[in-house]
């Protein structure tokens, strides 16, 4: 566990967290297009090129349409980046509310994400306005490993987010779906908790220590 009254800054994964996710939704919609695959390179917690590639910034959105078009002709950028986009299944509203009224207490709030452009500048970026606001709106700062060019468990990400929003480690609490992830967020000095799918781990009741 955590202890919450040392916390100041609270990072937040995206997918898994934030994000309810569909992994095999994304699976069965590339593979209709005709990536025979994507099971095998689509991962939960880590992808295989070229999904990678786009997650780490080696590729932009670009050479990854054409790469994908190497085994499906005759798809387009809209239907890839739409069959990519099944993994995303919504945001829960009580999860927006909850980022905000953790603001309102005075805590710094970010997000720490393993995530791609596609997905950012299409899905996340248009489900983080159903309340009127912005992505913006609800975090004090945004860590994304294809901005970073490296992902989660690599520290040097967590050491990104340290460093730029001048975060001291030990009040800073990490809340992921993968345990990779929250040890080497503990290896930096950073608290971390694994959320998970259940009503008493999910991101609502971690939180709740810092509203009551």
């Amino acid at each position: 566990m955590f202890s919450p009254e040392t916390i100041k800054n609270i990072i937040f994964d995206l997918g898994g967290v934030i994000i309810d996710l569909r992994r095999e939704n994304a699976v069965a919609a590339l593979q209709r297009l005709g990536l025979a695959d994507a099971d095998e390179l689509l991962g939960l917690y880590r992808q295989e090129e070229p999904f990678l590639g786009l997650e780490t910034g080696r590729l932009h959105a670009g050479e990854f349409f054409e790469i994908i078009r190497l085994k499906c002709p005759d798809a387009t950028d809209v239907e890839i980046t739409e069959a990519f986009n099944q993994f995303l299944v919504g945001i829960p509203p009580q999860r927006l509310e909850r980022l905000l009224e953790l603001r309102k207490r005075g805590y710094r709030i970010f997000a720490l994400s393993n995530t791609n452009p596609v997905m950012f500048n299409s899905w996340i970026t248009e489900h983080f306005r159903q309340a009127g606001l912005t992505v913006n709106d609800y975090f004090d700062g945004i860590v994304a490993s294809f901005q970073e060019l490296c992902c989660k468990p690599d520290q040097r990400i967590f050491r990104i987010i340290l460093d730029r929003y001048h975060l001291n480690p030990a009040e800073t609490l990490m809340l992921d779906d993968s345990e990779a992830n929250c040890e080497a967020a503990r290896s930096v000095g950073m608290q971390a908790f694994r959320i998970g799918k259940d009503r008493d781990n999910d991101v609502l009741a971690a939180t709740n220590p810092f509203i009551r």
